[in-house]
């Protein structure tokens, strides 16, 4: 990365690494970049960061050197006033620095980056809600707790995850479900937060629980056509349980009379047989 100047890192940590005619930065690396902004639409240059400001970006920061690694090119500046740290994304990261993905994209060094308020007392040693490993005694850097209910505490890099996989539209406290307040603490903190869909949505893991069953499970499918005709009236009609749905049988294969509107499956009726009817079956 030409920010960061590091070759390999935590994709979690620092975005997706952009490549085009030579240059190559980081996503986050881009968002904190003090001297840098987004002068073009989305789909121009970088998420909007037009090349030529990179470029320039990179020349004025050329021989700004970080306080935490001490190389050139430290690109991200503490916010707080009269600071004079200046760091690389990824090393303010690995030191406890915080920067924001909100407003202004501010970023803060350890010294001056913002802090939980949360009274919330530990009696034992608490588990991390997400990875099961205890967590530190007080709400720190790496340590975070909702502020809702001060009971869900978890690792940063824990909760980085979930947020990067539940996004603003899923993403709340794993304990007490609270979304506006926690996402709000979260984003003050540093927490990277998408506005998009899951990632389970987006990927479409779970696009089969949308489709409509559309099958004969009868034991045995009388069917000449096989199992997946379907029609509008007839023996051939396909009925799907009136309870779960994830079941269907055509209307002569488990002999349901010809005037009924529904049917249940074996599974959800008390036959215990697999093959069941209602109103209008025998």
């Amino acid at each position: 990365c030409g920010l960061c100047r590091r070759a390999h890192c935590d994709p979690e940590v620092v975005g997706q690494l952009c490549c085009q005619d030579g240059l190559c930065v980081h996503e986050n690396c881009l968002y904190h970049a003090s001297g840098l902004s987004q002068r073009g639409a989305d789909e121009e240059g970088f998420y909007g960061f037009l090349l030529p400001d990179i470029w320039q970006e990179l020349e004025r920061v050329a021989q700004k050197r970080c306080c935490i690694c001490r190389l050139r090119g430290a690109s991200v500046t503490c916010q707080r006033r009269r600071c004079p740290r200046s760091f690389h994304f990824p090393c303010g990261s690995e030191r406890g620095c915080v920067s924001q993905f909100f407003g202004e994209f501010k970023s803060f060094c350890w010294k001056h980056r913002p802090v939980q308020r949360v009274r919330a007392v530990q009696r034992d040693q608490t588990p991390c809600l997400i990875c099961q490993e205890v967590v530190a005694r007080r709400p720190c850097y790496d340590t975070l707790v909702c502020p809702t209910c001060a009971s869900a505490w978890f690792h940063r890099c824990c909760i980085q995850g979930q947020a990067l996989r539940s996004a603003l539209h899923h993403f709340r406290c794993p304990l007490c479900q609270d979304v506006d307040a926690f996402q709000e603490e979260m984003f003050r903190l540093g927490i990277k937060i998408p506005d998009r869909d899951a990632a389970w949505e987006e990927d479409g893991s779970f696009a089969d629980h949308h489709l409509r069953h559309s099958s004969c499970d009868a034991s045995q499918c009388l069917c000449p056509v096989g199992r997946e005709e379907a029609e509008e009236k007839g023996p051939w009609k396909l009925l799907l349980c009136s309870s779960c749905g994830s079941r269907g049988t055509h209307q002569l294969c488990s002999a349901v009379g010809e005037d009924a509107d529904s049917w249940e499956c074996g599974d959800c009726s008390d036959t215990g047989t697999g093959e069941g009817c209602s109103r209008g079956g025998q």
